[in-house]
C-alpha cells in the first residue's frame, strides 16, 4: 500500500494529518507503511499529482476523500464531514479509504 499527502508549502493543516495517519497506521497494524510527503510547489506540479488542495491523501493513487475536484490551485482543502468542515480529512475517512484499499487488495 502506498500512502502520499500531497501539500503546499507551509501547510497548516499538515502536522493534523501526518499524526491522524501514524495514529491510524498503528491502530491497523500498518506501521511498516511509510507515508510520502510531497510538496507541490507551482501549477504545473498540482497538475502532475491528483491535487485537490493541501493537504490531499492519496491511498495507492486515489484521493482517500473523493468527490473534490483536482486543483493547480496553491491553496487549502476544505473538508466536509457531516456539517463540520476542517482543514483535514477525519480519521475515519482515511480509515475507510485504507480499509477499501485492503479489502481491493484482498478480492486480487
Amino acid at each position: 500500500m502506498q500512502i502520499e499527502v500531497l501539500h503546499i508549502d507551509e501547510c497548516p493543516n499538515l502536522e493534523d494529518t501526518k499524526s491522524s495517519l501514524a495514529e491510524l497506521l498503528a491502530e491497523l497494524k500498518l506501521g511498516h507503511i511509510v507515508v510520502t510527503l510531497t510538496l507541490i510547489s507551482s501549477p504545473a506540479e498540482a497538475a502532475k499529482h491528483r491535487f485537490a488542495g493541501s493537504p490531499t491523501v492519496l491511498i495507492d493513487g486515489l484521493d482517500a476523500v473523493p468527490g473534490t475536484e483536482q486543483t493547480t490551485n496553491l491553496a487549502c482543502r476544505i473538508y466536509r464531514d457531516g456539517q463540520k468542515i476542517a482543514g483535514s480529512p477525519s480519521k475515519d475517512s482515511i480509515r475507510k479509504a485504507i480499509q477499501g484499499s485492503l479489502r481491493t487488495r484482498i478480492s486480487e
